[in-house]
């Protein structure tokens, strides 16, 4: 078994700096990845430079991600305009500018050293009005316009640098809950599955570099009840088997209320691996990293090495961070407002999106 057990692990930072127990803390774990939070964003050349850290931290080049979909769910935002949303670009009907937002972001990210980000949303708005953590974050209200709409996006993002990851596997569209507080159960029947969730996703299984695997309990897919995310039916089953997906695969947030509401830590993260995952997210509980590596430490070798191998693999697709200033951060911000007035027109793109209210207040991914 490899001692580079870190790097299943794809974890948050508390703050904006790297304090001196963060930095020990941090070589220590050797983690796989980071992903970046608002709480880690304050301005353009301190984002850069806190990435850079991290990387200078690591044996392995991590992953460094984010949730840069547009709308509400902008993690850039914090210090600079807010992309239109995959709700908005829909309506609006204009393949070009969708083709622009996806170039756009890869350019914006690999500024800064991303090397992934975590879209495209490949689940479908059965109703654009529901209060659940999807408003305005869908690229259709059919199977056949999100192909179409995110598939514009997510080959544009890939092409400037930037690998892509499909979610949530197997599709969040019907919950009547929010993961973020409880586990949604869905009873929809297997073969309405077929025709609407699962057609996005099987088209997308040569197109994305990764798969996020939601927090939702399907019946039809698996009887036990076990969330998506820590079921080996419907990860190995069905994701890796029967639809043939051989990139990597992660969980969505393993701190979420669907999860923590039900599993232990240790609990949740040797099913995690045995369920198929390559990839734990611990977006808040950092500091449990290394009881993590403990569990890992106890699990089958040929299930960790199996794991290892997607993450070097994945990792073997990285390019490198595009050189970095304020005055190419300037131009590339002032790009996304001229998309934003393009797809909103310049009344509605003065509009910022609500982060609270009837919405969940947490921020969302």
């Amino acid at each position: 078994m490899s001692s580079n057990l870190g790097q299943l692990l794809l974890i948050g930072i508390p703050g904006p700096e790297l304090d001196a127990q963060t930095r020990g803390f941090l070589r220590k774990i050797q983690a796989g990845g980071y992903i970046i939070f608002t709480r880690n964003i304050q301005s353009p050349s301190q984002l850069r430079k806190l990435l850079d850290d991290l990387r200078d931290l690591s044996e392995i080049e991590p992953i460094f991600t984010l949730d840069q979909e547009g709308g509400r769910v902008s993690r850039l935002k914090a210090i600079g305009n807010e992309p239109p949303n995959a709700q908005q670009l829909r309506e609006k009907g204009d393949a070009q500018l969708i083709r622009r937002h996806g170039d756009l972001t890869g350019r914006l990210l690999r500024l800064f050293g991303f090397n992934l980000d975590l879209c495209p949303v490949l689940d479908i708005s059965f109703d654009d009005n529901a209060d659940n953590s999807l408003f305005g974050r869908c690229y259709g209200t059919t199977a056949e316009q999100v192909i179409r709409n995110a598939t514009l996006f997510n080959d544009a993002m890939r092409c400037a640098g930037v690998l892509s990851c499909g979610k949530h596997f197997p599709g969040y569209s019907s919950a009547a809950n929010d993961p973020h507080h409880e586990l949604p159960v869905l009873t929809r029947s297997r073969g309405e599955l077929e025709r609407h969730e699962l057609a996005v996703f099987h088209h997308f299984i040569p197109h994305v570099d990764s798969m996020m695997i939601g927090h939702i309990a399907f019946s039809e897919l698996d009887p036990s009840g076990q969330p998506a995310s820590l079921s080996p039916a419907i990860v190995r089953g069905l994701l890796r088997e029967k639809m043939g997906f051989q990139g990597l695969v992660m969980t969505d947030d393993l701190d979420m209320g669907a999860i923590l509401n039900h599993y232990g830590f240790e609990q949740t993260m040797r099913m995690g691996i045995e369920a198929g995952n390559d990839l734990l997210m611990i977006c808040h509980r950092t500091e449990l990293a290394g009881d993590a590596i403990k569990t890992f430490e106890q699990m089958p070798a040929p299930l960790i090495d199996e794991a290892l191998g997607r993450v070097a693999a994945f990792k073997s697709k990285f390019s490198p961070p595009a050189e970095f200033s304020e005055a190419a951060f300037a131009e590339l911000n002032a790009e996304v407002w001229q998309l934003r007035v393009e797809v909103l027109g310049e009344a509605r793109a003065r509009e910022r999106s609500p982060e609270s209210g009837k919405r969940s207040p947490v921020e969302i991914y």
